[in-house]
């Protein structure tokens, strides 16, 4: 029971023996350090965190001597392709009045961070879809009277020089109706059927080389191992070309784009936890964002571009929104990321 209970945190647990052999370990912490409980079982915690600061071993040495729990803050691990940082909170257990097991709790702060950046972005999503829709409203319904006005003015003109006038306002008004609509976002729930991510990245991949006219180098790195997902294509595809186009415009249309899956487990997607989601990553060559407007790339209206319209991310989000997920980016010169998170549910029989 209580093994079971383990596996559902989302805190890595390890137990070592009075030897600092490693007992016991539960799912949060096999992802944590990337390895199955069969592998890891039996390693001490030299060969585990060997890599880590070295005060850590002394600690944990300490710590069966003295009876002392101890606390680690923001401890960097090395693993494979990257390093994560961590905190490790070590308490003894007692048995027959001598220490003979450490329990060791361990809790990825990159996560915390990343949930507390999202759970911004989502809250930043949400004022300035308010103010956008309330914006709006004010705008399009003065709007609609002037296009009326217009329309029945030109109706009593017979002179064709000021029918142009009146068919310019018309037009103007139709215009600025378009851009209200499409800061307003999507105004249709997805329609979701069953599909395979690659599918919606190669549609992007194929409409991306046609009109870079084969200028952008595609690499495409996926994991085939990916389920069907539930999911609207044509709004995961606009989505996704949405973020692609920018990045074709920030390499001036000559640099390379990588598009990249994996899948994840018990990811936290902004206020919500998943036992499996997937991250598409769109990575490009370009200049990068500017840091002046890195956090308000989402926002309408919001673009470095004299002829831009800054409504593509903003649309793209709302898009992935509507699907429980979530886009994410950073940026530097040379290597700008955007991650699309979406949460994979199997929702079949």
């Amino acid at each position: 029971m209580y093994k079971r209970i383990l596996d559902h945190l989302n805190v890595a647990i390890l137990l070592f023996d009075d030897t600092l052999r490693l007992t016991y370990i539960n799912s949060a912490g096999e992802i944590l350090l990337a390895d199955s409980a069969r592998h890891l079982l039996g390693l001490t915690a030299y060969d585990l965190f060997r890599q880590a600061d070295a005060a850590l071993l002394t600690n944990l040495q300490q710590c069966l001597a003295s009876a002392e729990p101890f606390v680690e803050r923001e401890l960097i691990l090395d693993k494979l392709t990257h390093t994560i940082t961590i905190n490790l909170i070590a308490t003894p257990i007692f048995e027959n009045d001598r220490i003979n097991e450490i329990l060791l709790e361990l809790q990825q702060v990159d996560n915390q961070l990343r949930i507390s950046k999202e759970e911004q972005l989502l809250t930043q999503q949400q004022t300035a879809r308010l103010l956008v829709r309330g914006l709006a409203h004010e705008i399009k319904n003065p709007l609609g009277g002037l296009r009326g006005a217009a329309q029945l003015l030109d109706l009593e003109l017979n002179n064709p020089d000021l029918k142009e006038y009146t068919r310019v306002i018309i037009a103007e008004s139709d215009r600025l109706q378009g851009l209200m609509d499409k800061m307003l976002g999507p105004n249709k729930l997805p329609n979701k059927s069953y599909l395979n991510i690659h599918e919606v990245l190669e549609r992007v991949r194929q409409l991306i080389d046609a009109e870079s006219n084969g200028q952008i180098i595609i690499k495409c790195d996926y994991d085939p191992s990916i389920p069907d997902i539930k999911a609207d294509k044509d709004q995961l595809i606009q989505a996704t070309l949405n973020i692609a186009r920018n990045a074709v415009q920030a390499m001036y249309g000559k640099g390379q784009l990588t598009l990249k899956t994996r899948i994840f487990r018990h990811m936290t997607i902004g206020r919500k936890h998943y036992k499996l989601a997937i991250k598409c990553e769109l990575i490009d060559t370009g200049t990068g964002i500017d840091p002046d407007i890195m956090n308000q790339i989402f926002y309408p209206m919001i673009t470095s571009r004299a002829e831009g319209t800054g409504l593509g991310l903003s649309i793209a989000q709302a898009l992935i929104n509507q699907h429980n997920g979530l886009i994410e980016c950073t940026s530097e010169p040379g290597n700008t990321v955007f991650s699309i998170l979406l949460p994979l549910e199997n929702e079949r029989g």
